[in-house]
């Protein structure tokens, strides 16, 4: 039942990464559009790609939070210990994130307006990249089995500082793939263009990255290493060429397909890092069985979460497959 619970905490990790790596990247885009006038256009882009979906992702991150702390408290509890203060910075990061996203929609002056829609730009940011150092932190066995590591050491580290710019790098790239289908499907040449060039650059940033974080993590985490490029090796190499294969395919192909392809390339990557740790939760040193809470509590934590996906899955593809075809306008949705 450990194995169990530690495949849907993985789960939830790739469809956070996925649906949510997309809106954060939305946001880098933002950030980096230019002046009022010049990044008027991509701004209402992402307003309306994002306005109908960004609050229902936070699904994702809700269900992997209750998971971890309800099948691995023990764990959970010393990751909260040891990395508040990443943990912190990126919560804070999604509240300012959702309120910038929201006001500046109904704000009427431009000066409030454009602090709103900075504070959205940069949360979005800052959010990915912060818990891309818990990420790496974990990872490179910084946090000790009963908690209370180092609060800076453990992600102020070169591991976890580069894995955090490969987050908000490879949600950059999911977010301009997905945004350029969303224009070619809107006949939106000019946007369409302009985000695809988005697209390589952020491709390439992630590919420099990953080869950086690799080096490193030879250093600091052989073993994590050692699997990424053994067991792990179907995935990763799934993951770089369904991420190739939808920047080829971007200009000529149907956007469900490209948008299909980005997807699968960001949930390999999370799954052959899941592959990777396996069996470990924490470093080498704290494994899935030795986590895991008592078996009754987590037979009950399978059946309820079984029962809410039930309900919760088929709603949120609805949600989503409703957005992909822009049959929900801002009418619809406030």
């Amino acid at each position: 039942m450990s194995t169990v619970a530690a495949i849907g905490l993985l789960a939830g990790f790739v469809a956070y990464a996925v649906f949510g790596g997309a809106d954060f990247g939305a946001g880098f885009w933002d950030l980096t559009a230019g002046g009022a006038e010049r990044g008027r256009a991509i701004r209402a882009h992402i307003d309306h790609a994002l306005g109908p979906v960004w609050e229902a992702n936070h699904v994702w991150l809700i269900y992997c939070l209750v998971i971890a702390w309800s099948a691995f408290p023990a764990a959970f509890a010393a990751v909260m210990t040891t990395l508040y203060l990443p943990l912190g910075l990126a919560a804070l990061g999604i509240v300012v994130r959702g309120a910038g996203f929201a006001f500046r929609k109904v704000l009427v002056h431009t000066s409030t307006q454009r602090l709103t829609g900075a504070a959205f730009a940069i949360s979005s940011v800052i959010t990915p990249f912060f818990l891309g150092t818990v990420a790496g932190g974990i990872a490179t066995g910084r946090v000790p089995a009963d908690g209370h590591g180092d609060p800076l050491t453990s992600w102020l580290n070169p591991t976890s500082l580069l894995t955090g710019a490969l987050f908000t790098a490879t949600c950059a790239y999911l977010a301009a793939i997905l945004l350029a289908a969303d224009a070619r499907n809107d006949e939106r040449v000019d946007l369409e263009h302009r985000f695809r060039r988005r697209a390589w650059w952020a491709a390439w940033a992630s590919g420099v990255l990953a080869v950086a974080g690799l080096a490193v993590m030879s250093a600091y985490a052989d073993r994590l290493f050692d699997r990424l490029l053994s067991t792990a090796l179907p995935a990763t190499l799934v993951s770089l060429l369904a991420g190739a294969a939808a920047l080829a395919l971007l200009p000529r192909y149907s956007p469900r397909l490209v948008r299909l392809l980005a997807g699968v390339a960001i949930a390999a990557l999370v799954a052959a890092w899941g592959v990777a740790q396996t069996p470990y939760l924490l470093g080498t040193h704290t494994t899935v069985q030795q986590a895991a809470a008592p078996t009754a509590s987590l037979i009950t934590l399978v059946v309820v979460f079984g029962c809410a996906a039930l309900l919760v899955v088929p709603s949120l593809a609805l949600l989503y497959a409703l957005q992909q075809r822009s049959s929900l306008r801002e009418d619809d949705h406030g």
